[in-house]
């Protein structure tokens, strides 16, 4: 399909395949093309420098396939890599060209969800050590207080398939624990990894009754239609045969497309992306 423009989602692993689910339910007419770092997974420990690598290598690669807009689906890329993209990288691009995260999306809607006005917002250590959700719900929701918490082994347990195990309780109760604890206040948790929704249903099971946890894909889908309204240049642009194309950086496709199709609810195919080939 070499006249394809595809919309392009990224993620450093599996976890954007939620949002790209929600994504392709609202907007399913769209081309699409997904990649998936796993080779260089998890991003979270890393340090900025090589996120912004490893994520700009992704996008590039990305914009390789004809995609004219990408979504970074990682909220780890989108807070340590989307700034230095959009304000310096994409300054020697093609100037139709759009990088868009899921941290702006989600800080603009999230105040709608709390009554008591304070949220409490479970990430990668990379995304609470970045403040971006702080930064962010704040420009849109000042009165609103946040607390943090990182959970790292989360990605790792998902990522590994343990995330329906009982082994896993343990860890999913101490981190809601240790969020809960900074507040009694907290009514909303906001899930900030797209890995999180995966493990929903044990999360739902640890919360007080008056404790919501809210994943991103809805938002984020829902920011995704609301932005092509407002840009019908590019909108436009972008081709509608409704294809689905999935890549990973790891050679063993098969064990990518077996862990891919529990995150995105479907069955997945995909190839082999080398993302560090002429950049």
């Amino acid at each position: 399909m070499a006249n394809s423009k595809p919309i392009g989602i990224f993620d450093s692993g599996y976890g954007g395949l939620t949002v790209f689910r929600s994504i392709y339910e609202l907007l399913p007419q769209y081309d699409y093309v997904y990649l998936g770092d796993t080779a260089r997974a998890p991003y979270g420990n890393r340090s900025f420098q090589s996120i912004h690598q490893y994520t700009w290598e992704c996008v590039q690669w990305l914009f390789a396939q004809g995609c004219p807009l990408v979504i970074l689906a990682c909220n780890t890329a989108s807070a340590k890599a989307l700034r230095t993209i959009q304000q310096q990288d994409l300054k020697n691009e093609d100037p139709a060209k759009r990088v868009l995260g899921v941290i702006r999306p989600t800080a603009e809607v999230i105040g709608n969800y709390t009554q008591t006005k304070e949220i409490g917002v479970l990430g990668t250590k990379g995304t609470v050590q970045s403040g971006s959700y702080l930064l962010e719900i704040n420009n849109f929701s000042p009165d609103i207080k946040v607390y943090q918490q990182a959970a790292p082994l989360w990605v790792p347990l998902i990522e590994n398939g343990e995330y329906d195990k009982p082994g896993t309780d343990y860890f999913v109760k101490q981190y809601l624990d240790q969020i809960l604890a900074q507040s009694p206040n907290i009514d909303t948790l906001l899930l900030a990894c797209t890995h999180y929704p995966l493990l929903l249903d044990k999360i739902n099971t640890y919360l007080p009754k008056d404790v919501k946890a809210i994943p991103q894909g809805n938002i984020v889908a829902k920011s995704l239609v609301d932005y092509l309204h407002r840009h019908p240049e590019m909108e436009q642009s972008l081709t509608k045969t409704g294809t689905q194309q999935f890549y990973t950086t790891t050679d063993d496709t098969a064990d990518f497309d077996k862990n891919a199709a529990t995150f995105f609810g479907a069955p997945v195919k995909s190839g082999y992306a080398d993302v560090t080939c002429g950049v």
